[in-house]
């Protein structure tokens, strides 16, 4: 129902129509033209409600360990001899251990406070361990990853002046046929890497190269106390793609990713129960926020193979109950499923239909579908993701609205698209649990406001009838510090009132969700 709340922050009232409220933009002259999260509509969500106290990375992650020490947490099929087999898992406090030990070993070379980390491989327990060691020690994580391509790789350690890069026997041969031109690297960590195969360490003075078992064991031999870092410090430096060809680094603090998480930590909900499979790249911030957010609430994390086209058979193997993923994986899903109806044909085939027509009608109504079809016909298609998933997101470009209902109608559970950025340590929208309407990315995340501003060159005004359109603004604790060294290009995203122009055109639907429509 709506109502009118006093707002001492954002204006004199606070009005809320379904999802979302919305305010004025400024006192008393503006226009009632921002939105905010009906979760928390006076004021904006920086801190976890349950936890105020967790203001960093490091903070939440040592909440966890203490909290759920004995839990699983970081799961690998890969064992140590390269064979693929079930998951073995390493507890939150095992993995406190270790990167107590990693960060130590940091020291112990000589890599000061503050100084820049490269991670250059992909998902596996070591990334999560690596951030973890950053975060304890005031270390600043770069993501370094192969799609951009070994060229924007150079520039990136130069440009952030990476002292230190963890990667694997497959990248450190890419480091090595550059390493003279990175000259402010001073030590190069191999994950997986055997002692004995470790190359020589260039002629260029004063830099190393070590296997990640030897910094650990240097490490764990002289511990070195924490060196937490403030909540406005800054926790990495994620490269994205520029647009003028040379990769931008958006600076993000401990503070913005806390606040980004807790926000949308108010409408969702993860249990130390939840597992989730980590397939999407780290180096990207949709991956990178999920799994800040399932430490903070104990959950495991299982890591893929690193095959995609073996995911499959890692999700049947781990089961989870949480699932994110891309459009792209959705639609492959769905016409998979599509196709082995049309080709199982007859009955079966009618039977799809009938529980899935029977279903839809169910959830348009409001009511529980009969558990029968589950039974009949859903279960099966479920167990192709282990049959225990329980919320499911989407980000990175819109999802179909076909593609939304079919997953929401055979998988059950939560289907949630999101909408966000690097530059807004990721989640800007997110759609509510229990609201079943499709074609949208729902409502501002707690911890920002939101707006749409005319575009006339392109015809996008908040007059457009039915419903106001325009770019896409936010603000709040979540919009990053800027981009690294680089000026020109942050006044050119962020404006004197600090509003974060993303270059998105939106539109807003009734109840306050907000559809994205050109970019």
């Amino acid at each position: 129902s709506d109502s009118l709340a006093p707002n001492p922050t954002a204006g004199e009232y606070a009005h809320v129509l379904g999802y979302s409220a919305v305010l004025p933009e400024k006192l008393q002259t503006g226009k009632w033209n921002v939105y905010r999260s009906a979760h928390s509509p006076i004021t904006l969500i920086d801190r976890f409600s349950d936890y105020p106290d967790i203001g960093t990375l490091h903070d939440n992650f040592v909440n966890a360990v203490e909290t759920f020490r004995d839990c699983r947490y970081l799961g690998t099929r890969v064992h140590s001899d390269g064979t693929i087999g079930d998951y073995k898992w390493m507890t939150y406090g095992e993995a406190g251990t270790s990167r107590a030990a990693i960060g130590s070993g940091l020291i112990c070379h000589g890599i000061p406070k503050g100084a820049r980390v490269g991670l250059y491989f992909i998902n596996r327990p070591e990334w999560t361990i690596v951030d973890n060691a950053c975060s304890a020690y005031s270390y600043v994580s770069v993501p370094l990853y192969d799609t951009l391509g070994p060229d924007a790789v150079q520039f990136i350690v130069n440009h952030a002046s990476v002292e230190a890069i963890f990667c694997v026997p497959e990248t450190l041969r890419t480091l090595l046929s550059f390493i003279t031109q990175m000259p402010c690297v001073r030590l190069i960590v191999v994950v997986g890497g055997v002692d004995e195969n470790m190359p020589s360490s260039p002629a260029a003075a004063g830099m190393e190269i070590i296997t990640y078992s030897m910094l650990h064991r240097q490490g764990h031999m002289s511990p070195q106390p924490f060196r937490p870092p403030k909540p406005e410090d800054v926790a990495t430096i994620c490269y994205t793609s520029g647009t003028t060809g040379t990769p931008k680094g958006a600076v993000l603090s401990h503070a913005n990713f806390i606040a980004n998480v807790a926000g949308q930590d108010l409408g969702v909900k993860f249990y130390p129960s939840d597992v989730y499979i980590s397939y999407l790249p780290l180096a990207h911030i949709y991956e990178r926020t999920n799994q800040i957010w399932l430490v903070h609430r104990g959950a495991a994390v299982g890591f893929y193979q690193g095959d995609n086209l073996k995911l499959m058979d890692d999700l049947n193997t781990l089961k989870p109950t949480v699932f994110a993923s891309v459009p792209r994986l959705y639609n492959k899903i769905y016409a998979a499923i599509t196709n082995a109806v049309k080709e199982s044909g007859g009955l079966k085939e009618r039977l799809f239909h009938a529980a899935y027509n029977a279903k839809r009608q169910a959830i348009i109504n409001g009511r529980n579908p009969s558990p029968v079809w589950d039974k009949l016909v859903f279960n099966k298609i479920k167990a192709r993701l282990g049959g225990r998933v329980r919320v499911m997101s989407s980000g990175a470009s819109p999802l179909s609205p076909d593609v939304m209902e079919f997953l929401r109608i055979c998988f059950g559970g939560d289907i949630l698209e999101g909408y966000g950025m690097t530059e807004t340590s990721c989640v800007i929208t997110l759609m509510d649990v229990g609201d079943i309407s499709i074609g949208h990315v729902g409502s501002p995340n707690p911890a920002c406001e939101v707006k749409l501003v005319d575009v006339p060159e392109m015809n996008y005004t908040s007059e457009d009838q039915p419903y106001p359109r325009g770019e896409i603004c936010a603000r709040g604790p979540i919009i990053f510090q800027g981009y690294y060294k680089d000026e020109v290009q942050t006044r050119e995203v962020i404006d004197e009132d600090s509003w974060l122009h993303t270059g998105d055109i939106g539109l807003w639907l009734p109840g306050g969700r907000l559809k994205i429509i050109d970019r």
